[in-house]
């Protein structure tokens, strides 16, 4: 059911709707820590995924990811522009994505892939606790060069370094 452009939610429908931008976030989360069990957390035991060259079970896709995505030094995953139609316990909610790869190579310049589409899913609500039942990317337009990065810069001495589970400074953050 699409409810009328604008239309104010009831505070159900903006519980329901933070729950979903929570699901979002931990799976960008989990994609760019490479951390499993945090992307599993955003998919139903039983849900399926069509990731291009992947198509099938959400969860046998998210014990794969952390190792192709360490393929990168380091990633970005952005998602905003989130549509929600929300029908009861049911929801098909489109999410625009913007994310940033970065690779570091040994035989050639470093470089940078940025991927710009949408996520289509399906999310369920069960038991009071909603996750994605199914997802579908889709990608808009993708930019591929070589690396204007610079790391060795006095400007950025003391800042903290983003990486992967459990060496990201999320985790002691977190505790």
């Amino acid at each position: 059911m699409t409810t009328e452009t604008g239309r104010v939610p009831d505070l159900a429908q903006v519980a329901d709707q933070l729950a979903m931008h929570d699901v979002l976030a931990k799976h960008s989360r989990g994609v760019d820590r490479a951390d499993e069990a945090i992307l599993k957390s955003a998919y139903w035991p039983d849900a399926t995924v069509e990731y291009g060259g992947f198509q099938g079970s959400a969860h046998e896709f998210c014990a794969i990811l952390p190792a192709a995505i360490a393929h990168h030094a380091r990633t970005q995953h952005r998602v905003t522009n989130i549509a929600i139609d929300q029908d009861g316990d049911d929801a098909r909610v489109e999410s625009y994505v913007t994310a940033y790869h970065y690779t570091a190579n040994d035989d050639g310049p470093d470089t940078e892939m940025t991927y710009l589409g949408r996520y289509l899913d399906t999310m369920q609500k069960r038991e009071d606790v909603w996750k994605i039942s199914h997802r579908q990317i889709v990608m808009d337009w993708n930019q591929n060069v070589d690396t204007t990065a610079v790391w060795e810069d006095p400007t950025f001495d003391g800042i903290a370094r983003g990486g992967r589970v459990p060496d990201d400074p999320l985790y002691a953050f977190l505790g």
